[in-house]
């Protein structure tokens, strides 16, 4: 299906008016999970309020941030209801085998890595699988993530996320790329998370944070916004 198009002056508008929303928002949710990055969640919220200007994505009203640049022996998942402002989980999560130890540090939208992926995708429909009650996702970001539906990435529990475990082994155990959850809380997250809502998988990656579509989404509006008056300024035929 066709993503619905808009007019791009109204979307900076649309954009701007997020913004200042989004900063008492961020301050709410930090106030809710302290633990949680500012400068996560701050991009987590600007890739949800773009993805919604843009048409790509409804907007939600839960948000799942999860923060690869922390140790799989920390809990690095959280999942906001945006409209109550309020934490609903703050889990531990699996990254897959080939993105490290540990720590994450290499990500791929490539089906057989066993890699995790970063950037925002939209959950969708729940079933029960090899590893029973799962929740599909379709990566937003092409080059990114947007092979996700393909490579199954999806979330399900799983009992190598075992915290205790991580800690005599010095780390979780790892996915083919899923972000996996302890299995005690699996069914729970992901009935709070399926139909139509959002997940941003968050690593300090330079070349995703400079093109990922979603982000400093504002700027890249107002830029496409001004190109037809440039246009119509220039002499013709030039």
């Amino acid at each position: 299906m066709a993503r619905p198009s808009l007019n791009p002056a109204l979307l900076l508008a649309l954009l701007l008016s997020c913004t200042a929303r989004a900063s008492d928002l961020l301050d709410h949710l930090i106030e809710q999970a302290p633990d949680a990055p500012a400068q996560v969640l701050t991009l987590a919220l600007e890739a949800r309020d773009c993805a919604a200007g843009l048409g790509a994505a409804p907007p939600s009203s839960r948000l799942a941030v999860v923060d690869y640049s922390r140790p799989s022996t920390e809990r690095r998942l959280w999942l906001f209801d945006l409209h109550s402002e309020r934490l609903l989980h703050a889990e531990y999560v699996a990254h897959g085998r080939a993105s490290g130890e540990n720590f994450a540090h290499a990500f791929s939208n490539v089906e057989g890595s066993h890699q995790s992926s970063l950037g925002l995708f939209l959950t969708e429909d729940t079933y029960t699988g090899g590893n029973g009650y799962s929740l599909r996702l379709d990566g937003l970001e092409p080059g990114t993530n947007d092979h996700a539906r393909d490579r199954l990435i999806v979330m399900h529990g799983a009992n190598y996320v075992d915290p205790l475990q991580a800690l005599r082994q010095g780390r979780l155990g790892r996915s083919f790329g899923c972000p996996a959850l302890r299995p005690q809380v699996a069914r729970a997250v992901i009935d709070d998370l399926k139909g139509g809502q959002l997940l941003f998988a968050y690593y300090p990656d330079p070349a995703w944070l400079a093109h990922s579509p979603y982000l400093a989404c504002s700027r890249r509006i107002a830029q496409h916004a001004s190109a037809p008056d440039d246009a119509a300024k220039r002499p013709a035929g030039s």
